[in-house]
């Protein structure tokens, strides 16, 4: 299914006439689809990468004020478009989504642009990864010559970050930011290590090698015995962060939000996949996802319906919590068909959220962008790419089926391997299938993309 013309991309922002809320039949594919799309289309007039004389990848800031919006967002904004595709078979975005992510690879194609520097935690260099690993799992076909395949991204990124375990404080783990000189680098928070455990899981399955698989145990553990798991009355609770230079992560900071809980889920999702069901990964899924339902789904609004409690209700959510959900939506709906015991706990629950997403897209200029407080009818005044972002995958995540099984080499996952990826071959695990060569790896800097520019009716078309 291709929306547009099959040749061209239409202008992401300015052809839509559609100005009231959205009607969404979750028991109808076409109805999913075409809510689906409109939820796509309204996210993407935020973005402006694919326009002459912008940049590809980007999302307007950062700065301060809700219109702009962190690096990491913009990754995990082209992810979130690769589900699209997947679960609407609309491919109208694909071509822009190929051009951003091959843009921000950074000269060691391992998503570390030196213009990033300054906002490079490990988590933003793994949002960027997981949309590799999503265009892997999904088949999205590698773009070939000397372009990084996806699976290579993603394992550059692993390499890049395996010698970032700090050893040196809290006996283990990694550090928030890359670099000393950037605020937080005092941290080790949840997300930069269970996404570091998330990434390491799904190169474990997609490509069979038992060293990813080792590396993820590593990092669950050192995670589980750290301040950021705590159980208390048969709840997991898995906290922000804690630090490492003034108390040797001692205490914590006792946050909970919804993508920390989707990172571990899901990481340890793969690896109850990858190890065939042994435990301890079948009690390790229940134990979060368990924890993630009785934080994110209160009974106060039904018991199904997801919300981001430590900032909705008194709508203080910034531009990164407002996408939060968009990420613990996608990935307990892998979860349901990785961990097949999950499904009837998870789908009745995203389900009610889509319907819920969908009543508070009722706002801002078009009369159908969406808020964030899923339990209420009345639009909450907020808007944004998370907010787009949130509502299109808890729509599309109720079409998950078998047949959307993330793939892996074994699959048929076509992406190509380069377990050396990123320059860096003493922390590569030996894997020895489909890999490019070291001249393919040198030229591959900046894809070279053919753009051309045509004004048609107004607006900018861009045909690649």
């Amino acid at each position: 299914m291709r929306l547009p013309s099959p040749l061209v991309l239409a202008p992401l922002a300015g052809i839509l006439s559609l100005t009231h809320a959205l009607d969404l039949d979750i028991a109808s594919v076409d109805s999913v689809r075409s809510t689906a799309s409109t939820l796509a289309y309204d996210m993407m007039t935020y973005y402006s990468g694919n326009q002459s004389g912008q940049v590809p990848g980007l999302l307007p800031g950062p700065c301060q004020s809700d219109a702009c919006y962190y690096w990491w967002e913009a990754g995990a904004m082209f992810g979130s478009l690769i589900n699209y595709w997947e679960y609407t078979q609309d491919d109208s975005y694909n071509h822009v989504v190929t051009q951003a992510l091959q843009f921000q690879i950074g000269p060691d194609q391992n998503f570390n642009p030196p213009n990033q520097s300054r906002n490079m935690g490990v988590d933003d260099q793994d949002f960027w990864a997981f949309a590799a690993m999503d265009a892997a799992e999904a088949n999205l076909p590698d773009v070939g010559g000397d372009a990084p395949s996806w699976l290579a991204l993603a394992q550059a990124v692993y390499n890049f970050q395996s010698a970032l375990w700090d050893a040196a404080t809290c006996g283990g783990g990694m550090r928030w930011q890359v670099f000393s000189f950037n605020a937080g680098y005092n941290l080790k928070n949840t997300i930069s290590n269970g996404g570091n455990f998330q990434l390491a899981a799904r190169l474990a399955r997609y490509t069979g090698n038992q060293t990813y698989a080792d590396w993820a145990e590593k990092m669950w553990n050192w995670i589980e015995g750290s301040p950021l798991f705590y159980r208390q009355d048969n709840i997991l609770y898995i906290w922000d962060n804690t630090d490492a230079d003034k108390n040797n992560c001692s205490d914590v900071e006792r946050h909970a939000w919804s993508y920390n809980y989707g990172t571990m889920l899901v990481g340890a999702a793969h690896m109850y996949n990858f190890t065939d069901g042994a435990e301890p990964w079948n009690t390790r899924v229940h134990e979060i996802l368990e924890g993630a339902f009785f934080l994110f789904f209160p009974q106060e609004y039904g018991g199904n319906i997801m919300t981001e409690f430590q900032c909705e209700p008194t709508s203080i959510c910034n531009n990164d919590q407002s996408s939060f959900k968009a990420y613990l939506t996608r990935w307990m709906a892998v979860t349901a068909v990785l961990v097949p015991d999950t499904w009837d706990l998870i789908m009745p629950k995203l389900q009610a959220s889509a319907q819920g997403a969908v009543k508070q897209c009722i706002g801002g200029e078009n009369g159908r962008k969406c808020g964030r407080q899923w339990y209420s009818t009345t639009w909450d005044g907020s808007q944004g790419v998370g907010q787009q972002m949130c509502a299109l995958a808890v729509v599309g995540a109720t079409q998950m089926n078998q047949a959307l099984v993330p793939k892996s080499a074994a699959s048929g996952g076509t992406s190509k391997s380069d377990p050396g990826a990123g320059g860096d071959a003493s922390t590569a695990p030996d894997i020895q299938f489909s890999a490019i060569t070291t001249a393919d790896k040198a030229g591959a800097a900046i894809l070279t993309i053919l753009v051309v520019v045509a004004l048609v009716g107004g607006g900018i078309w861009i045909i690649l």
